[in-house]
């Protein structure tokens, strides 16, 4: 599958893509398309170069019919060929485009998501020339996007758009293509905080100004002990501790036996 980079969006196209929009598959119709009016075109002129050859008095105004209808037969032809060249059919990772129209240029689109079948039909001379009808069903609805006619390299086309609807991603190796990672890299395990900081890193990650305070038993009983008065080992063991009032309390009682009053015989 080849993806098209931005450089080569045809001119004209630009207007019609969004920012950011990858362009996987851009073709104007297939030049079977203009067959029929250079055809006719030239079957008419070699008719009025016979009748003007052959004419006599009498059919002379005969001549200067058939020179009028090569030259309606010409501007139809001309009129084809700069309406072909404005006609693109876009696919983009995202949507479906058709662009459309010589006077009142005019954009379908159908997205991606919407896209619920697809399928192209080649006829026998589709199939010598190059050439298909691609027909799409969006939920049921009639769009203007239902039919695409014309359609040149039909089966790469065709692949293409189903590669980028079912998110098949091309090969490696392919210079058209950018990897991009799907999920971010391992940022390995979270450092351990420095002594006299945990406190502080518990604090700032429950710190939130703009979140009401909700009522928790177990955390307000956890504050308590963080509010707790600090204690110093003796010397042997310098560290410090914390303790909470009820422990201070009952260490008080467990050091402090009972005093009985003093007799004085």
């Amino acid at each position: 599958m080849a993806f098209l980079r931005s450089s080569e969006v045809p001119k004209g196209l630009t207007p019609i893509l969004l920012p950011g929009e990858r362009l996987v598959t851009a073709v104007r119709a297939h030049w079977a398309k203009l067959a029929e009016p250079v055809a006719t075109t030239t079957l008419g002129f070699v008719a009025a170069v016979w009748v003007d050859s052959n004419v006599t008095k009498s059919t002379q105004a005969l001549g200067t019919i058939f020179w009028w209808i090569f030259f309606a037969l010409l501007a139809r032809m001309l009129w084809c060929l700069l309406d072909w060249s404005h006609n693109w059919f876009v696919a983009t990772d995202k949507r479906l485009l058709l662009r459309y129209g010589l006077i009142s240029h005019k954009v379908a689109m159908m997205p991606l998501l919407k896209v619920t079948d697809m399928s192209y039909v080649r006829s026998i001379p589709g199939q010598f020339l190059g050439y298909g009808k691609f027909v799409l069903e969006s939920a049921g609805q009639d769009q203007a996007l239902r039919e695409i006619k014309w359609v040149p390299d039909p089966d790469q086309t065709y692949r293409n758009i189903c590669a980028e609807i079912f998110h098949i991603v091309p090969p490696p190796g392919d210079e058209d293509f950018e990897e991009i990672e799907e999920f971010p890299a391992d940022p390995g395990p979270p450092e351990a905080p420095t002594p006299g900081e945990g406190s502080v890193a518990r604090a700032a990650s429950t710190d939130y100004p703009d979140v009401p305070r909700t009522h928790n038993p177990i955390q307000d009983r956890l504050d308590s002990y963080s509010r707790a008065m600090p204690i110093h080992r003796p010397a042997e063991r310098p560290e410090t501790v914390y303790e909470s009032d009820d422990l201070k309390r009952r260490r008080r009682g467990a050091d402090t036996g009972p005093i009985w009053p003093r007799s004085d015989g």
